[in-house]
């Protein structure tokens, strides 16, 4: 199953997915000058209920919400569903609800991005 990869910069924030990373010894993707560090997807925490991505099918249709609030300095910023060939994802903004809709890819990832605790995911079955 192919997996989203994300690294993020530990002094500025930007962040970036990846595509294909480079196995060089001593390369990699850098900003402000130092390497990139790869986002790990969270599994523990007081308020996992709240961070990983829920699901219900519905047809050809998988439904994707999360528990969270979408408040403008805490939210869920984006949902994301990764498959071997797809990829897809909806970005949200405060005040709207942690709800998508995609194609149902049994097998595929879920992702869910919040904007203080991290990446969450959950596996589609």
């Amino acid at each position: 199953m192919k997996e989203l990869v994300l690294k993020r910069c530990e002094k500025c924030g930007a962040m970036v997915k990846v595509v294909e990373d480079c196995n060089c010894e001593g390369c990699g993707i850098v900003c402000c000058e130092e390497p990139m560090k790869v986002v790990a997807p969270n599994s523990v925490d007081a308020a996992f209920e709240k961070h990983i991505p829920n699901y219900e099918i519905e047809g050809d249709k998988i439904i994707v919400t999360c528990n969270h609030v979408m408040e403008e300095e805490h939210y869920i910023e984006w949902i994301a569903m990764v498959s071997e060939d797809r990829e897809c994802t909806k970005y949200l903004k405060p005040g709207e609800n942690a709800k998508v809709s995609f194609k149902y890819i049994p097998g595929s990832i879920l992702y869910a991005y919040c904007n203080k605790h991290g990446l969450w995911k959950k596996d589609v079955v």
